[in-house]
């Protein structure tokens, strides 16, 4: 049951005005962040040089990152809504006015989606060769096909549930499109004063979530979609015999999936059955949000809102001329007639490293040189070639590797399955606490255990997020040590649309800061300090917080100073007041992104040396570079973590220095050329809005066109500050 504090009801009255409380304080609300950062996403959709199947695309991913905010971050409000726990936002807003003032947000932003897709791209279908047709715009040959496929395919698989004094309330499955029919029969009277009335009874059907969204009809020269929703609530009737189906209401429902896991010493049993308990409480979770159509029936409305103790800001309502569930567009836009509508990625170059080097071993190659990868634009193939050959070669002593998130079929672990299968020492940790990947890790890591493997599922309070890659090799009386260490995820499939950098690497320095760390994984070992590794959650924040000192030294000397930084997300408030302290110290801030931001830039007397910029466009930046201008001796750093307090506080991760000068000047290189894009970047104000990057009469600048066609003359000349 939802608990609203009184006297915090009392204080925000009507007439409080959260936006201008919000606009005092000298943080931005993580939550609205994000919301702002999912409105630079439909951006895309709304790009008319793209592909109208493009645009579907970036619909798809609104929908769907709109779908995981509710599940976890209005899930996680709701965790103390629910129990009357204290929380209060960056904004300075407490939970209950925050509640109010975020699901207006969230409303507001669903109802532009939706009238985009009404008003500018729905009409644009039929020029590009196919249409969405309701069952009614069929003509009756067509309708007569839809028919047979509903009868043969649809109808077995609906299981209507009845909710009566005789029948409980059924669980509804999570982010799945349901129906709610009203019925009435003759025989169901009631006694109304002295006036008889038929009873309303209610039913349930869930359209079943491993068929297609839509179906397929071939014209001649269109195609034609007919949503799954449709066909169900057109032939309803099939479902209700002798009976009078008196409304039928549309709705889905999005349950709380964030969650939290106790772990116990028996990792193996006990923590295995609690996460796939917590996981099936997922499906169940408490509803915060419901997306009805614009018809619904309101006794049906009020049945499901006082059911889950919600109100009408948790209602969101889907326009007639819309479509439940946009990530439906997925299979639109996967039609093999519309392959060549989608433009096919530049050819991926060669990294700088291999290109120059005439060995064609890759365990040669890196005997002599580190090599840094700059995904997408390099191939992840040298790394997986590393791993495959390093599960051959018998003087391949072990590998060691940590999981986060796999490609569906994933070559790393048949690679890995192989290596044990060859009576080499192989130790993995799977995170299993990976969002939405938890299952799946789960299976692999069992199918690697049987094979032989280590497994690690987690390390106690932590989330693994950090990227190590360790194998040991014997020549003769040589050892030799390969590491890997990355921003990105061991996933073949992300690795062609995340942008990720990641260091491949024999020098002996990385090699003893990797092995303890996988100490620290694997056992109880606890070093005090690495030689080229910064670490969480002992000692992260604390070093950014020393290396932003020093430039703020250095400023206040008149020595040169300046910091850039490229990260996903900035939340943790003791890195933001550091920023702000070395801005106010005159020191220059250049940072690069991608989504949640609680830092207000150009803020006067606080905030007035910081630029914020967003890129978002084709890839997904997901790389992260720490730059520490260090009186003209830069510190460069690349790794897993951003500035978040999770990330400090609950997670294992790791920052690697770039300390190759070659390799220094790659990632520099991108800071330059992120900081130049004017196609897909957005400066953030101080007020925590976006607008798009003025170009100031500069040439358009794309990198991720660019980073294609760079040259080595342009790496080794790349310079900040």
């Amino acid at each position: 049951m939802l608990v609203q504090d009184k006297n915090v009801s009392k204080f925000f009255g009507s007439s409080f005005k959260a936006n201008s409380f919000i606009e005092k304080s000298d943080y931005v609300s993580r939550d609205l962040s994000w919301l702002n950062f999912n409105n630079r996403v439909l951006d895309q959709a709304k790009n008319e040089e793209r592909t109208i199947f493009e645009r579907l695309k970036f619909m798809a991913i609104t929908a769907s990152n709109l779908d995981e905010f509710f599940m976890i971050r209005v899930g996680s409000l709701y965790n103390y809504l629910d129990y009357g726990r204290r929380r209060v936002d960056y904004s300075g807003l407490r939970e209950v006015p925050f509640r109010e003032k975020l699901l207006k947000e969230s409303k507001a932003f669903f109802q532009s989606v939706n009238d985009y897709y009404v008003h500018h791209l729905k009409p644009h279908f039929e020029e590009n060769g196919f249409s969405i047709k309701n069952v009614d715009e069929l003509t009756k040959e067509q309708e007569t096909i839809v028919r047979k496929y509903y009868e043969k395919t649809i109808y077995p698989m609906l299981t209507p549930m009845a909710y009566d004094s005789y029948h409980t309330f059924p669980v509804l499955m999570n982010n799945v499109l349901t129906f709610g029919v009203v019925t009435k029969s003759p025989g169901d009277m009631i006694a109304v004063g002295k006036k008889e009335k038929f009873n309303r009874k209610i039913s349930f059907v869930q359209i079943p979530p491993n068929i297609p969204k839509f179906f397929e009809l071939e014209q001649e020269d269109q195609l034609i979609f007919v949503p799954i929703e449709n066909i169900v609530g057109n032939y309803m009737d099939r479902l209700f015999r002798n009976v009078t189906i008196q409304d039928t209401c549309l709705f889905r429902l999005t349950r709380n999936g964030d969650f939290s896991v106790e772990e116990s010493d028996d990792i193996e049993a006990n923590f295995l059955e609690e996460m796939k308990r917590k996981l099936k409480t997922r499906r169940t979770g408490r509803v915060v949000r419901i997306e009805m159509s614009s018809n619904s029936n309101k006794w049906v409305l009020n049945l499901l809102k006082d059911r889950w103790d919600l109100d009408e800001f948790n209602v969101f309502w889907v326009p007639k001329e819309s479509l439940f569930d946009f990530t439906k567009f997925w299979q639109i836009i996967g039609n093999r007639n519309f392959s060549d509508q989608i433009p096919t990625p530049f050819e991926q170059i060669k990294p700088l490293s291999l290109s120059e080097s005439g060995a064609s071993d890759i365990f040669e190659v890196l005997k002599t040189k580190d090599v840094l990868l700059h995904h997408p634009y390099n191939s992840i193939e040298p790394l997986i070639h590393l791993i495959e050959k390093a599960a051959e070669d018998p003087d391949v002593l072990l590998i060691k590797l940590t999981v986060y998130r796999l490609a569906k079929n994933s070559r790393i672990v048949d690679a890995l399955h192989k290596a044990a299968e060859n009576g080499k020492h192989v130790s993995v940790l799977f995170e299993v606490k990976a969002r939405f990947d938890e299952e799946n890790n789960m299976k692999q890591a069992q199918r690697l255990q049987q094979a032989g493997c280590f497994v690690i599922y987690g390390i106690s309070r932590y989330k693994t997020h950090t990227k190590l890659l360790l194998i040991v090799r014997k020549q003769g009386q040589q050892i030799t040590s390969y590491v890997h260490m990355g921003s990105g995820n061991y996933n073949e499939d992300t690795s062609k649309i995340y942008s990720d950098i990641g260091i491949m690497s024999t020098n002996e320095v990385y090699a003893q800061d990797v092995s303890e760390f996988f100490n620290v994984i694997t056992g109880h070992s606890s070093p005090k300090s690495y030689k080229r590794l910064i670490t969480a959650p002992t000692e992260m924040r604390q070093k950014l917080i020393e290396l932003l000192e020093i430039e703020s030294s250095n400023a206040r000397k008149g020595l040169p100073s300046g910091v850039v930084i490229k990260i996903n997300s900035l939340q943790d408030k003791e890195v933001i007041d550091a920023l702000y302290d070395a801005s106010q110290k005159g020191v220059t801030i250049k940072l690069i992104v991608r989504g949640i931001c609680c830092l207000r830039p150009g803020r006067i007397g606080l905030s007035e040396n910081i630029e914020v910029y967003s890129i978002v466009g084709d890839y997904l930046e997901h790389s992260r570079i720490y730059y520490f201008h260090n009186n003209n001796d830069p510190k460069v750093y690349g790794g897993s973590a951003d500035i978040m307090v999770r990330s400090f506080d609950r997670r294992l991760e790791s920052l690697f220095l770039i300390a190759d000068e070659k390799l220094k000047q790659e990632a520099i290189n991108i800071l330059v050329y992120c900081l130049k894009d004017n196609h897909n970047s957005y400066t953030m104000q101080e007020d925590g809005s976006y607008v798009v990057k003025h170009t100031n009469g500069e040439p358009p600048f794309n990198i991720h066109e660019s980073f294609y066609k760079v040259t080595k003359e342009e790496i080794m000349k790349a310079s900040l500050f």
